[in-house]
């Protein structure tokens, strides 16, 4: 009945339903921050300010999102024991605005014309590895996560019919989404299977698209886009390989008229909430994704040639 204890066994039985980092990280960080203070505890002599000194040692260090974090799985931990008669009631909900606020901190990214522009030209211009300057172009026609551009491989693209499948194991989603969700599909306007078809030479005979430089079988380092970025000399407080997904969400919702917010969430893999949302969001909106992705490359070709692209107020 102690809070580890109770701890070890909801995480046992929720783990599989998880990603494997999400199950790693809630167990590394109670094991980390609440077993040393609470573990031997009877889960029912866990009162709110008990958990509180807890989380306050967390925040002391300055981890106030881990606190947060702590928060909330601990109230997974009362939830289970209020379930399973460990303990009558769940003393999170106590802790309402006890804790230092969330430090929100959004991924840097250009957001705006000239800025875009500019950040085009570069990429252009970028005297480094072609497969590196070719990531980042892709990254930003196609927005999508930057691991899912990196781990792209021929096998998952079809030039004839323009389209990159990504498998749900590789989406962003919990172990059911991985294995019975639906694939997320990326429409390939003409730029982008250009930009793939002069990457054929380079990796064309092995499995992923930016195959890594060090020739180990593994793909493109996740720090290569970002030091690319570095030498072209946008600092981690300016541009991200992530930020290309913020630069076209938008841009698109600014700068291109008569595209509905839901396509371009569909496009970011941002399934709606309830039953029927991904659904629809990965099917119904296949062709205005496509006319999208159309309007977006050629956008960005007006952009990187310097021309002058003005608004247009909804109708």
């Amino acid at each position: 009945t102690t809070f580890e204890a109770v701890a070890r066994e909801f995480h046992q039985t929720k783990a599989g339903g998880w990603s494997t980092s999400s199950a790693e990280k809630w167990l590394r960080l109670v094991e980390k921050d609440l077993f040393p203070w609470l573990g031997t505890l009877p889960l029912a002599d866990v009162s709110a300010p008990v958990l509180l000194a807890a989380l306050r040692r967390t925040e002391a260090r300055g981890a106030h999102n881990t606190a947060h974090e702590l928060r909330q799985y601990a109230g997974q931990v009362f939830r289970y024991g209020v379930a399973t008669g460990r303990c009558e009631r769940n003393p999170t909900a106590d802790l309402a605005g006890a804790l230092k606020p969330l430090q929100v901190k959004h991924m840097a990214a250009v957001l705006d014309p000239a800025g875009a522009g500019a950040l085009l030209r570069n990429i252009s211009g970028y005297a480094g590895h072609p497969g590196t300057r070719a990531a980042l172009a892709l990254s930003a026609l196609l927005f999508q996560r930057p691991g899912n551009i990196r781990a792209m491989e021929w096998g998952e693209l079809d030039t004839d019919a323009a389209l990159w499948t990504i498998p749900a194991a590789k989406m962003k989603r919990t172990v059911h989404g991985k294995v019975n969700g639906r694939p997320h599909m990326v429409p390939l306007a003409p730029q982008a299977l250009a930009i793939l078809e002069e990457l054929r030479p380079l990796s064309g005979r092995g499995r992923f698209v930016f195959p890594s430089l060090l020739g180990d079988g593994e793909c493109m380092s996740e720090n290569t886009i970002r030091a690319a970025l570095r030498r072209m000399g946008y600092t981690n407080d300016e541009m991200t390989a992530h930020g290309f997904r913020a630069m076209a969400r938008t841009l698109i919702g600014e700068r291109l008229p008569g595209i509905h917010q839901d396509v371009i969430e569909a496009q970011l893999a941002h399934g709606k909430a309830g039953p029927l949302g991904m659904a629809y969001d990965r099917a119904e909106y296949m062709e205005q994704r496509r006319q999208m992705m159309q309007a977006w490359a050629d956008y960005l070709d007006r952009l990187r040639e310097g021309a002058q692209v003005l608004p247009f107020k909804a109708a």
